[in-house]
């Protein structure tokens, strides 16, 4: 038997621009930078935090809806960070918009280590109904 979903429905029309979630926070390891590198080919690659999906986590932590797609991304890296540091990520809703009848949102988090030094700060673009997708292709 599964659980029931307690999360809330995505109301595109109520969600609010400036929402900001609960903060997630956790532990860098030597392993998760390792499978980061692994994972991209590059034994010197320093920014692993983007690989866990932080900056949509607490969004999907509170929110259901019928998935979406990926419209656009873009990192901003200042400090590598360091294995063994707790990271706390903030994240919040930074814009929402109607293109074409389609709607999107836009999350921004942004990642800080335990002694303060910002890590890294990401902005995703999200097309909340993922059927109109295919539609584009005929699909």
């Amino acid at each position: 038997m599964t659980e029931a979903d307690t999360r809330e429905l995505l109301d595109w029309d109520a969600l609010e621009v400036g929402e900001t979630f609960e903060k997630f926070h956790y532990v860098l390891t030597a392993d998760m930078i390792e499978a980061y590198r692994l994972g991209v080919m590059d034994p010197e690659a320093s920014y692993p935090t983007i690989s866990h999906k932080v900056d949509v986590k607490q969004y999907n932590k509170k929110y259901r809806d019928n998935g979406s797609v990926n419209a656009r991304c873009a990192f901003y890296c200042y400090n590598p960070p360091l294995a063994g540091k707790t990271i706390t990520v903030t994240a919040w809703i930074a814009d929402k918009y109607l293109r074409r009848g389609k709607n999107y949102i836009v999350t921004e988090a942004v990642s800080v280590d335990e002694d303060g030094r910002l890590i890294d700060r990401v902005i995703t673009h999200e097309l909340k109904q993922p059927s109109e997708l295919g539609k584009k292709w005929g699909g």
